[in-house]
C-alpha cells in the first residue's frame, strides 16, 4: 500500500517536491547563496565608512549629511519589506532576488557619477535600499524552508557573511581607493554586487507533499447498503486529499474526464497509485501579504522586541571609536577596537545557532537570556576608561550581538512566535516595523551626544531600548500559550453547543447501532 509522488526535473527554477523538510539537500546551495547574499548587502553597508571622508571631501559637507545615505538606505531596506514579501509570494523568491542585485549594482554604479550629496541620497539611499530588502529578505525565508533541526545553526553560520565581508571588504576597498580613486572604487563595488543575480538564480522553490498510504475500500458495505435505501439522494465518498482520487457511490460523482475501470482480478491491496501534477487538485490561491499575524498576540509582542532592539544595534559600531578618542585612544588603537568586535560577532552567531540547535530546547527562552546580556553589555560601555576595558566591552557586546543578530528573524519560524507556514508574512511585517526604530534610532543617539556632550548617553539610550525589547520577547511565550488555551477552549465549547441537524431515520438508526454495539460490548 503505496503512494508514490512523481516530481518532474524541469529547469532550475522548478520547485524542489519533497515529502517532509529535506534538512539539506538543495537547501545547502541555498545557504552558500544566503552567505555571499549577506556580504554583498550588509557587508557592503557596513563598511562603507571607508568612503566616508572622501565624500565630505567631494561634496564639501558634514559628517552627518554623509551619514544619511546610509540611514536612507537601511529605511529603505527595512521599510520595503511587505513589498518584498508581496513580489516574493506573486513572482517566486528567485526572480526578486535577481531582481534586487540588478536595483544594487545600479543604484551603486550611478552613484559613482553622483555630483551631489542629494544624488548619493537618491541612488545609495533609495535605489539601492530597495535592491537590499529584495535580496536580503526572501533569500533568508527561502532557506528557513529548507531546514528544520538544523535551521538555527545553518542559518547562524550563513549570516557570518557580513563579518567576512568587513574584514575583507573594508581593507581592500581602501587599498583600491589608494589606486583608482574613490569613483571608480564604488564603480567596482557595484559591478561585483551584480553577482547577487547568480546567488538569487540558485533559489529553487520547495514544496512539502506529505507522502500517505491510500487503504483500498471494500465494494460495499451493509451500512452503505441501508444509507442508500432510505435516502437515495445521500452519498458517501471518500476522498483523498493529496491526490484528488474520489470513490462515490452514485455515478454523478464521476468527473467528466474520468472513465470507469472495470474490475481487475488482482487483490486491491497491491495496487498502487501514481500520483500526477496533472491529477492534483488545484490549492487555494495564496495570499500575497497575510496580515492576520498582526492578530496574534505573541507576534505582536515579538514585533516590538524588535522594533526596541533595534536601537541597540546601532550604538557600538557608530560610537565606538568616537568614544575611544574621547578617552584619549589613538586612532589605530580605535580601529582594533572595532575589528575585535566583528570577529567576536562571527563566534556569537555560529556559538548561537549550535546552542539552539540542540533539543528539546525552547529557542525563545535561550534568545531572551542572549537579549538581557546584551543590555548589560551595553550599560557597561560608560564605565570603561581606558583600552582594554573598551576592548573587553567591545568583545562581549559582539558576542552578544551575533547570538541576537542572527538568530531573532529565523526565530520567526517556530511555533512559539508564528511558524514556518506564516513564515514569509511574518518577516516582511517585522522587518517593516523595524524600519522604524532603524530611522530614528541613529538620530536619536546624535541628539543625545549633542546635548549631553558625552557620548555614554548614546549607549544608555540604546540600552534602555534593548531592556524595553527583552520585555516584550519575555512576553512572547505566555501569550502563546494563552492564545491557544483559548482557542482550545473555544472549539471544545462549540463542539458541545452545535447539534447536526439530521432527518429522523438517521438519528434512529445511529440510536439502533450504539444499542447493538453495547450489548456486544456486555456479552464480551
Amino acid at each position: 500500500q503505496k503512494m508514490t509522488v512523481k516530481a518532474v526535473k524541469m529547469l532550475c527554477t522548478a520547485p524542489n517536491v519533497y515529502t517532509k523538510v529535506p534538512d539539506g539537500g538543495w537547501g545547502w546551495t541555498i545557504a552558500f547563496a544566503f552567505f555571499f547574499v549577506e556580504a554583498l548587502t550588509y557587508g557592503i553597508i557596513k563598511s562603507f565608512g571607508v568612503f566616508f571622508n572622501d565624500l565630505m571631501e567631494s561634496f564639501d559637507e558634514t559628517n552627518s549629511r554623509i551619514s544619511w545615505i546610509i540611514s536612507i538606505c537601511v529605511f529603505v531596506q527595512t521599510f520595503t519589506a511587505p513589498l518584498s514579501t508581496v513580489l516574493s509570494n506573486r513572482f517566486g523568491h528567485h526572480f526578486v532576488v535577481m531582481a534586487g542585485g540588478v536595483l544594487i549594482s545600479t543604484g551603486m554604479v550611478t552613484a559613482s557619477f553622483a555630483r551631489t550629496v542629494v544624488d548619493m541620497y537618491v541612488t545609495i539611499g533609495v535605489i539601492s535600499g530597495l535592491g537590499y530588502c529584495l535580496s536580503f529578505l526572501p533569500t533568508v525565508t527561502i532557506l528557513s524552508q529548507y531546514f528544520d533541526k538544523r535551521r538555527s545553526l545553518v542559518t547562524a553560520v550563513a549570516s557570518t557573511g557580513e563579518c567576512f565581508a568587513v574584514f575583507s571588504f573594508a581593507p581592500a576597498i581602501t587599498a583600491l581607493k589608494e589606486q583608482i580613486g574613490w569613483r571608480y572604487s564604488l564603480l567596482s563595488v557595484g559591478v561585483l554586487q551584480l553577482s547577487i543575480v547568480i546567488c538569487g538564480s540558485l533559489l529553487r522553490p520547495i514544496i512539502i507533499k506529505e507522502q500517505e498510504e491510500v487503504k483500498a475500500q471494500p465494494p460495499e458495505e451493509p451500512t452503505e447498503t441501508k444509507y442508500m435505501l432510505e435516502n437515495e439522494q445521500t452519498r458517501t465518498s471518500i476522498e483523498s486529499i493529496d491526490s484528488g482520487v474520489e470513490i462515490t457511490t452514485s455515478p454523478s460523482n464521476v468527473p467528466g474526464n474520468t472513465k470507469a475501470e472495470p474490475k481487475s482480478e488482482e487483490p486491491k491491496e497491491h495496487v498502487q497509485i501514481l500520483v500526477e501534477n496533472n491529477s492534483t487538485p488545484p490549492e487555494p490561491k495564496t495570499k500575497l501579504l497575510d496580515f492576520s499575524v498582526m492578530r496574534d498576540c505573541s507576534f505582536i509582542c515579538y514585533a516590538f522586541f524588535g522594533l526596541f532592539a533595534t536601537l541597540g544595534f546601532f550604538a557600538p559600531s557608530l560610537y565606538i571609536i568616537p568614544l575611544s578618542l574621547s578617552l584619549g585612544i589613538g586612532k589605530d588603537h580605535s580601529a582594533y577596537i572595532l575589528s575585535a568586535m566583528a570577529i567576536a560577532e562571527v563566534f556569537g552567531r555560529i556559538s548561537a545557532g549550535w546552542v539552539l540547535n540542540k533539543k528539546p530546547i525552547r529557542k525563545i527562552y535561550i534568545e531572551l537570556i542572549c537579549v538581557v546580556l546584551l543590555s548589560v553589555a551595553l550599560f557597561a560601555f560608560p564605565f570603561a576608561s581606558e583600552f582594554w576595558g573598551l576592548m573587553t566591552c567591545s568583545i562581549f557586546f559582539g558576542f552578544m550581538l551575533g547570538t541576537v543578530a542572527g538568530t531573532h528573524i529565523p526565530l520567526l519560524a517556530e511555533d512559539d512566535v508564528v511558524g514556518i507556514a506564516k513564515m514569509s508574512s511574518a518577516a516582511g511585517v517585522y522587518v517593516f516595523i523595524q524600519s522604524l526604530a532603524g530611522l530614528a534610532g541613529p538620530p536619536l543617539a546624535g541628539v543625545l551626544v549633542d546635548t549631553t556632550q558625552n557620548y555614554s548617553s548614546a549607549f544608555y539610550s540604546c540600552a534602555a531600548g534593548m531592556v524595553l525589547g527583552a520585555v516584550f520577547l519575555s512576553l512572547v511565550r505566555p501569550c502563546k500559550a494563552g492564545l491557544c488555551h483559548r482557542q482550545q477552549q473555544c472549539a471544545e465549547e462549540s463542539a458541545a453547543e452545535v447539534v447536526p441537524d439530521l432527518p429522523d431515520d438517521f438519528i434512529e438508526m445511529d440510536i439502533g447501532k450504539a444499542e447493538n454495539s453495547g450489548k456486544g460490548c456486555d456479552g464480551t
